[in-house]
């Protein structure tokens, strides 16, 4: 493997001789891709089309478009979303506003390998049965945020992380293994953008409560948080800010940083 991102995933699976993914993920609003911090204060980074064409130049190893929005998904982004996979080299998948099979099989038939469904598995669990039954258990990510409170609670959310959703977060975990979810992709809101590192606990927990893998994402900023989210359990490193921003000062800059250079 040639690329930075391909040097990186072998790198981090040296030891062990396996080789993690290292996934970007993107979060977008109204066609535009965003970053945020603690799922707040959404600034412009790009547009999607041309960065998930920048990422598929670097050899990026799969990516993540996750809209933020929190609209249903609706008919006239279809072919927006087939531009977008339409540049990817890469395995991507699309999360957002996903609430019933057709959206689905619309997301799949628009060139994405998997859908990341949130909060939808709160109400309906059993639509990732029907998309797994169909399209397989791999192509079904299934989405859990997750606010931690001052006093060490975790409250798992819904609806972009506006909404407490009450439920047990390991209990929920397990749920979306047992509906159908061939991953869980597990997002920190208090670390999202903040570049200090994973929530390692947050990833224990999960990790060894599910037989399935978990993909770590909210607060990369270096090679040793990638490298600390796999000790701590994970299966797969997601970052966005890590890929987007250049610099102390956040300069905006499709990159692979100097420190994730392996």
């Amino acid at each position: 493997m040639g690329s930075r991102s391909a040097r990186l995933s072998e790198q981090l699976g040296e030891e062990d001789g396996t080789i993690p993914r290292v996934i970007v993920a993107l979060t977008m609003m109204e066609g535009r891709l965003v970053r945020t911090r603690r799922f707040g204060s959404p600034s412009y980074v790009g547009d999607p089309i041309n960065t998930v064409r920048i990422f598929s130049e670097k050899g990026a190893d799969e990516l993540l478009l996750l809209d933020i929005g929190g609209e249903d998904l609706q008919p006239s982004a279809l072919p927006f979303l087939a531009d977008v996979a339409a540049e990817a080299l890469m395995p991507i998948a699309y999360g957002g506003g996903i609430r019933t099979i057709d959206h689905i099989r619309s997301v799949i038939r628009s060139g994405f390998e998997k859908v990341v469904l949130n909060t939808v598995l709160h109400s309906t669990p059993s639509l990732a049965t029907q998309a797994a039954e169909e399209f397989g258990s791999q192509a079904v990510i299934g989405s859990i945020d997750v606010r931690t409170g001052l006093l060490g609670r975790q409250s798992v959310r819904s609806r972009c992380g506006r909404q407490r959703t009450g439920a047990d977060l390991i209990e929920h975990a397990k749920a979306c293994e047992q509906a159908g979810c061939g991953e869980i992709l597990l997002t920190s809101i208090d670390r999202d953008g903040s570049m200090r590192g994973y929530d390692l606990e947050l990833v224990r927990r999960v990790a060894s409560a599910v037989g399935v893998p978990v993909i770590a994402l909210g607060g990369a900023g270096d090679r040793h948080d990638l490298e600390a989210a796999l000790s701590a359990g994970a299966s797969a490193v997601a970052a966005g800010s890590l890929f987007v921003y250049w610099g102390p000062r956040r300069a905006v800059l499709i990159n692979y940083p100097d420190d994730c250079r392996w």
